[in-house]
């Protein structure tokens, strides 16, 4: 499946992003390690075409969240019921800026669909998703180019 988004460049790598912001599991990190390893793409665009389709993936889960009860939520994406509360007391406590915490591996699933089962304002979600995941994926293309 790597194959695929990486036949693609910055249009793969934002499908890939794509996949991996939304409840889905895959890693775009590696699609992007690959691209900038072995080929010549821009680093800055790649961050870009990553980070908007990353944020895109995690603002459909927070419309599934925001649309679906919290318990059909953690039935259809199988989110630990444990991970749903944990990430829903974060939300209640520091609001729709747990947004930038999105890029953390399932946790992320989880708090972008808890701020959208709490209602948490979409456009301050929307802005601490696009920072977290551009300073994720600004480290991962800094990373890759030390190498």
């Amino acid at each position: 499946m790597t194959e695929f988004f990486l036949t693609y460049g910055y249009w793969g790598m934002g499908m890939a992003a794509f996949v991996a912001g939304t409840f889905l599991p895959f890693s775009s990190e590696a699609v992007m390690a690959t691209l900038l390893a072995t080929t010549a793409m821009s680093p800055f665009l790649t961050v870009t075409s990553a980070t908007i389709g990353n944020v895109a993936g995690s603002m459909v889960n927070y419309f599934i969240g925001r649309f679906a009860t919290k318990e059909t939520v953690a039935r259809w994406f199988k989110v630990r019921q444990d991970r749903m509360d944990k990430a829903q007391k974060y939300v209640s406590k520091y609001g729709a800026w747990m947004g930038f915490f999105t890029f953390v591996p399932i946790l992320g699933t989880a708090i972008a669909l808890a701020l959208g089962a709490l209602r948490a304002n979409p456009w301050t979600t929307f802005l601490s998703t696009l920072i977290g995941k551009t300073l994720r994926y600004v480290f991962i293309a800094y990373t890759v180019s030390m190498f």
